[in-house]
């Protein structure tokens, strides 16, 4: 297991981590509890030891059942969960209606329902989920600040924030982290939020480094994903950028021929190799799944594979 601190923390997480958004059971299409469990103990014996999730996530149910999967060894692995998305459910059962909150009310009653979720009393890294332009971040971090001196969150970041956003945050609470999606096909870590962060010393980890499982090498332009899957609905999936995305892929063979590695495990080790991410964030629904996860560790693409994966030519 390769493994790195969390910008200036004295916390160690492995380079590989476990995205639990798949355990809500929303938005995925089927997951099979039992399997997605058996994933989560797996990663364990693995020597995974970041597992990241957020309150929206199956409105609340993603913790629960990480909680429940991961059992007495919560204390010995790094919780990240995040809040910033709040729900109403709809009266006759049907799709909740989301929206962005991240009021200082809202702040704390939302890190609550995560404790009390997750079952521990203090969360490792707590992260503000998206921007919400209808709250000062200043507000947002001054509600977060309380509860970290309370004991209740260790360490606190964000997600999905631009750079004049972050330097804000960071500002008035003293950040440790940046989410970001980050994947050959999505090159958000080739921007200006990764220099900012070796600035400020926060780590930045990169949730979606297989395009939500386009860059397995799984799907083609006949794919087709039902209703209760998201990716029915994503562009990347869709018509000539599916087309683009497929080039990619056969890239990710080739080389992965070359080293006897999956088209997961070389994208996966793309943006371990060729960006500043300390943390790829990958979903599993199975003990397979990690597995292959995890084999993009212990290992390195050269410079020349690097390039060539995001788009150059080959010179060697």
């Amino acid at each position: 297991m390769e493994c790195v601190r969390l910008g200036s923390t004295d916390l160690i997480i492995s380079r590989v981590g476990f995205g639990c958004e798949p355990l809500g059971s929303a938005d995925w299409g089927y997951v099979d509890e039992s399997d997605a469990v058996a994933a989560v103990s797996r990663a364990l014996d693995l020597g995974i030891n970041f597992f990241d999730t957020a309150d929206v996530y199956g409105l609340g149910r993603s913790e629960e059942v990480l909680s429940r999967a991961l059992g007495k060894r919560r204390k010995h692995v790094v919780l990240a969960t995040k809040f910033g998305v709040n729900w109403h459910k709809g009266r006759t059962g049907g799709r909740a209606r989301t929206f962005l909150d991240c009021s200082p009310r809202r702040a704390v009653e939302a890190l609550e329902g995560s404790l009390r979720r997750l079952d521990v009393d203090c969360i490792s890294l707590y992260l503000v989920h998206w921007p919400d332009p209808n709250t000062p971040i200043g507000e947002t971090m001054q509600a977060l600040l309380q509860c970290r001196e309370e004991g209740k969150i260790r360490y606190l970041g964000v997600s999905n924030f631009p750079v004049s956003l972050i330097r804000e945050a960071h500002q008035t609470a003293s950040l440790s982290a940046v989410e970001l999606q980050c994947s050959l096909i999505d090159r958000r870590c080739e921007a200006d939020v990764p220099p900012l962060c070796r600035e400020l010393g926060l780590a930045v980890l990169a949730y979606g480094p297989l395009a939500q499982g386009l860059l397995t090498g799984k799907y083609d332009l006949n794919t087709q994903f039902g209703q209760d899957d998201r990716r029915h609905r994503l562009p990347h999936f869709q018509g000539k950028a599916l087309a683009e995305s497929l080039i990619i892929v056969d890239r990710l063979k080739e080389v992965g021929e070359r080293h006897q590695k999956s088209p997961a495990q070389v994208a996966i080790r793309w943006v371990l190799d060729y960006t500043s991410v300390s943390c790829a964030i990958t979903g599993a629904k199975s003990p397979a799944q990690i597995e292959d996860n995890v084999g993009a560790l212990g290992w390195s693409l050269t410079q020349d594979e690097c390039r060539y994966l995001a788009g150059g030519a080959r010179t060697s």
